[in-house]
């Protein structure tokens, strides 16, 4: 599975699916697709990737507790969902479910389909868990409030309740960089800021003006907009300058001089764009560069399992947060993390206590750094500095790209919205592709349209 510029937009397709399927279902009597064998559990994914990883892993478990965990994978997403839906039907659901988190969850929760873990998920278990990402999973009062229309998606939630458990975690906003190509152009290391960034990418593309290039799967325009000019816009404004961006205050949004200022720094890509970015999908952008048609590659911390599985060794990317302007608010600002997927026991498991087992050994530091390294994925516990040594250079990038202050912390998903409602990001995004990569219109164009935009959203919402 590939993790597309919208989180929100893509669970909410799925769930939406899920929920007519499933809704009124609940568990449906009958056996676990594991069977009766109390040292037996199963577990279904939806991750390719991820299967060599938890076999690993459930050997490990294995040796320790004498429990075996046959891993399943049913790819792509969609046929996934099926398989759920066939066996929730028939109760022939397994003992573990990978699930997309904070969508699909709460959607099987609702129907009664895997198990309440609120009590479950304490001590040391839910202590190893990243903070930023710990209630994922969980019914807050906001999520049940949510969830009261009975038009709601997970309408039937519990309030408190926890459907799943966290498993891997990522962002946006990071860049991948050929090691060879750089060495190649003369770079050593990644960029310390926003300037040297562009400087080198001025020489990979003077090295080789057909490949020294940056990708990007702009054919998806909202990338462009929550993958590159938002987390710049926060390094060089700050919190509270990157969200006026979006208000209704005209002396601070985009057509305002701080506004002009974010989209100059941002059309200062514009040379650099590998040849037809802008026709590529986000897989077909990262496939670009795997083989070897882009410099640089901008996607998140997800991306790498993809390069991985198109052929790239990780040892030969060098991996690095999208760089701030030195002269920026926030020169060293972090990217916070999403929860991706996570853990949920379906209520027909014969073996509950047994499955809880093997998910809280998933949480353990040592489990989850090597998990890390097999699936080039990274998981949601909080990993200390020893594991930098299992992870190697790469992925403990990425891990790295998510320590900051809180203050200075560029989060791709924030608690409390700021935008109008009914703020859609393709919209601005088709903007933008037409200041860069496009050339279209200038930044002063940009910004009015913009401008005009957010005004329309916050008039249509009559706030």
């Amino acid at each position: 599975m590939r993790i597309p510029f919208s989180l929100h937009a893509r669970r909410t397709a799925v769930a939406a699916v899920t929920a007519l399927s499933l809704t009124g279902l609940s568990a449906c009597g009958g056996s676990s697709g594991s069977g009766s064998d109390s040292t037996s559990l199963e577990m279904w994914t939806f991750k390719q990737s991820h299967v060599a990883a938890l076999r690993t892993a459930a050997a490990a478990f294995k040796k320790q507790t004498g429990i075996s965990v046959t891993i399943e994978a049913y790819t792509p997403d969609d046929a996934y969902t099926t398989k759920v839906q066939s066996a929730a039907k028939t109760g022939d659901l397994p003992d573990v479910l990978e699930v997309h988190s904070d969508g699909e969850d709460r959607v099987f929760g609702a129907a009664g389909i895997v198990n309440d873990l609120a009590a479950d998920f304490t001590g040391d278990w839910a202590e190893r868990i990243q903070p930023q990402v710990h209630d994922s999973g969980l019914v807050t009062d906001a999520r049940y409030e949510a969830a009261q229309p009975e038009s709601a998606r997970d309408h039937g939630i519990e309030k408190g309740a926890r459907y799943s458990v966290p498993l891997t975690v990522g962002t946006f906003g990071i860049v991948f960089a050929n090691k060879k190509m750089l060495a190649d152009a003369g770079i050593t290391k990644a960029p310390a800021d926003w300037e040297e960034f562009l400087a080198d990418l001025k020489k990979t593309r003077a090295k080789n003006a057909r490949t020294g290039g940056v990708s990007l799967g702009l054919k998806v325009q909202a990338t462009g907009l929550t993958w590159v000019l938002q987390p710049l816009a926060f390094s060089q404004l700050g919190k509270a300058g990157y969200e006026s961006l979006f208000k209704k205050d005209r002396s601070a949004d985009f057509g305002s001089p701080n506004g002009v200022k974010v989209l100059s720094l941002y059309d200062q890509m514009t040379p650099y764009w590998m040849p037809g970015t802008q026709s590529l999908t986000i897989d077909e952008g990262d496939q670009a560069f795997a083989q070897g048609k882009s410099a640089f590659d901008i996607g998140g911390t997800f991306t790498l399992a993809f390069l991985k599985q198109n052929g790239m060794n990780p040892d030969d990317v060098l991996a690095f947060g999208l760089p701030s302007p030195k002269d920026g608010a926030v020169p060293d600002r972090a990217l916070g993390p999403l929860a991706l997927t996570s853990l949920s026991i379906p209520a027909t498991s014969k073996q509950p206590d047994n499955a809880k087992k093997w998910m809280e050994f998933l949480s353990q530091e040592k489990v989850a750094a090597q998990f890390a390294k097999d699936s080039s994925d990274l998981p949601a516990t909080e990993l200390g500095a020893g594991s930098a040594d299992v992870l190697g250079p790469t992925l403990a990038a990425l891990v790295d790209s998510f320590k900051g202050e809180p203050a200075h912390t560029y989060e791709p998903s924030p608690a409390v919205e700021f935008r109008a409602p009914g703020y859609e990001q393709d919209d601005a995004g088709a903007i933008l592709a037409d200041l860069t990569p496009l050339g279209r219109q200038s930044v002063q164009e940009t910004a009015a349209k913009l401008r005009a935009l957010n005004d329309s959203y916050w008039a249509a919402a009559k706030q």
